[in-house]
């Protein structure tokens, strides 16, 4: 204690439980300080990805669902996750089908900048699929 109070700094208690206690002689105001700044620019190096969704019928043109994928792509290509649905209505119900052949065909709109997270499935009167982008860092 009395090195730190010579020196005008702090005898912080790095580790209580330790046999015996480490303590450090340090300036605990600017070590509180550098702790915040590495947080700070911690959160902002975190990617935040958003869920987007793309909603179309099944008696889309495709010249609309061709709209839609690049919309999706430009989603993508921002880092965010997309969510594809194809509501049905009435009688639509009764033949799932042509659902999933557009979704394929939606798929093979947008290329390979994606990868399927939750392939097509019904969701009530909707079938839908999570799509992300792909990780070309990693690889």
């Amino acid at each position: 204690m009395d090195m730190a109070y010579d020196r005008k700094l702090d005898l912080v208690l790095m580790s209580p439980k330790a046999k015996p206690p480490v303590t450090r002689i340090m300036d605990y105001g600017k070590f509180k300080y550098d702790q915040e700044k590495k947080e700070k620019e911690n959160r902002k190096k975190q990617k935040n990805a958003q869920l987007k969704e793309t909603r179309f019928s099944l008696n889309i043109e495709d010249n609309d669902l061709q709209t839609k994928a690049n919309q999706s792509k430009k989603f993508l290509n921002n880092g965010d996750k997309v969510k594809v649905s194809i509501r049905f209505r009435g009688r639509e119900l009764g033949r799932k089908e042509p659902g999933y052949e557009l979704m394929d065909k939606f798929k093979t709109m947008l290329g390979d900048s994606y990868k399927v997270t939750k392939k097509p499935k019904m969701e009530g009167r909707s079938l839908v699929m999570f799509l992300e982008p792909n990780d070309e860092k990693g690889e």
